[in-house]
């Protein structure tokens, strides 16, 4: 780290990590979306003026728009946008110079060492802009799962396919869409989830939000979104359809059910758990 001290925090408490940040003067971070949410929303964050923490590396989740915006804004940090794996670490990141927008929209381009590209399902590269599944390659790759070499998936050219749906414009800054297996399909149509979890995000009442697929006889699948709020807010399906319809949202990708929740069931580094979304969603279909 340079020769720069490192503060750990054993459990993780937004508030408590503010009082560390201000008191060691803490001037660096990185962690997962929900992690940056709450540092946001914690009631002793401070001013921008008075902020010590300067930079934020935020990664390990989209990132919804409106969030780096209200970071920016209320506590006048420096959000730097980044997508990796524990298959190979960081591989894309923005750079402190990019403009807000590029961090608003991107997940940063790849790193020295490193080379990401978007391909089809016949595996050509695609023109920019178009979502297909993300490969990587580089010198920060790993060489394997232990005792499940079948799960390898790298192919003859070194490429390794990440499960990730992602689109990278003309400037190779890429776009995380969504993961291979969350794609929901209603009746042919794909239905972007990525999008439909952004604008949720961005409604004032919505804490968390996460769109899966619930089974249909008809349509094969419909979507189902979850979502916990911000306290002492309401939302419910007649506000979330509104909501979309006046972001201009075509009316296909609409979820089709509401389900409210608590707290959003996640990983340790703060992914949310689709598939435990997905089983709670297997009991409401029809």
């Amino acid at each position: 780290m340079l020769g720069t001290r490192v503060i750990l925090q054993d459990v993780w408490d937004a508030t408590r990590a503010w009082d560390t940040i201000q008191t060691e003067r803490v001037s660096f971070s990185m962690g997962a979306t929900p992690f940056l949410a709450d540092l946001v929303s914690a009631p002793n964050a401070p001013a921008p003026a008075d902020c010590r923490l300067r930079q934020f590396v935020c990664a390990g989740a989209p990132i919804p728009r409106v969030l780096v915006q209200t970071a920016t804004e209320k506590l006048g940090l420096g959000i730097i946008a980044a997508w990796g794996m524990s298959e190979c670490g960081v591989v894309t990141i923005t750079r402190p110079q990019d403009p807000p927008d590029t961090v608003f929209n991107s997940d940063g381009r790849a790193l020295p060492g490193m080379a990401v590209r978007v391909v089809d399902e016949a595996d050509q590269p695609l023109p920019p802009d178009t979502e297909g599944r993300l490969k990587t390659q580089g010198s920060c790759l790993f060489v394997g799962y232990l005792k499940r070499p079948e799960a390898y998936a790298v192919d003859a050219d070194s490429w390794f396919d990440t499960g990730d749906l992602a689109r990278m414009d003309a400037g190779g800054y890429i776009r995380i869409t969504g993961r291979a297996k969350d794609i929901i399909i209603r009746g042919g149509e794909n239905i972007p989830v990525a999008e439909v979890e952004d604008l949720l995000y961005r409604h004032p009442a919505v804490q968390d939000a996460a769109v899966v697929a619930m089974p249909d006889a008809r349509l094969g699948e419909r979507a189902c979104a979850f979502v916990s709020l911000k306290a002492s807010q309401q939302f419910d399906f007649d506000t979330m359809t509104a909501w979309l319809a006046q972001a201009g949202m075509s009316r296909t990708y609409w979820p089709e059910r509401l389900e409210i929740v608590p707290d959003m069931p996640r990983t340790a580094s703060g992914k949310i758990q689709k598939f435990e979304l997905r089983e709670r969603a297997k009991g409401l279909g029809g």
